[in-house]
């Protein structure tokens, strides 16, 4: 098993999980990060530190987010690591809990 970013992160990009993760297993893309389930450890601490509750263990993720488990896997193979807190987007807290977001993923 490991852990998995949801929908929820596109566009917000909060990176408070990054600075508690011992692996460094999130990679940052222009508008939502990913984790590699190669490096995931399944300690769980980035869960508590997301604001905006968009990590999931692989095997609680609601069913409309199962596609989010391949995208991880496939984007944090392309997409550079992230080591450190950066800033959220600029507009993070108007999208944070928006609904139907898969269309504005930048990859």
């Amino acid at each position: 098993m490991t852990f998995v970013v949801t929908e929820n992160c596109i566009r917000c990009k909060y990176t408070d999980c990054v600075d508690v993760c011992p692996t460094d297993c999130f990679h940052e893309g222009p508008n939502f990060l990913v984790i590699n389930p190669e490096s995931c450890i399944d300690c769980s601490l980035c869960v508590a530190e997301c604001p905006a509750d968009a990590i999931f263990d692989e095997k609680d993720l609601p069913e409309d987010q199962r596609h989010f488990i391949e995208l991880n896997a496939e984007l944090s193979q392309i997409w550079p690591v992230i080591d450190a807190t950066s800033t959220p987007m600029p507009d993070a807290e108007e999208w944070v809990d928006r609904p139907d977001k898969m269309q504005y993923l930048e990859r």
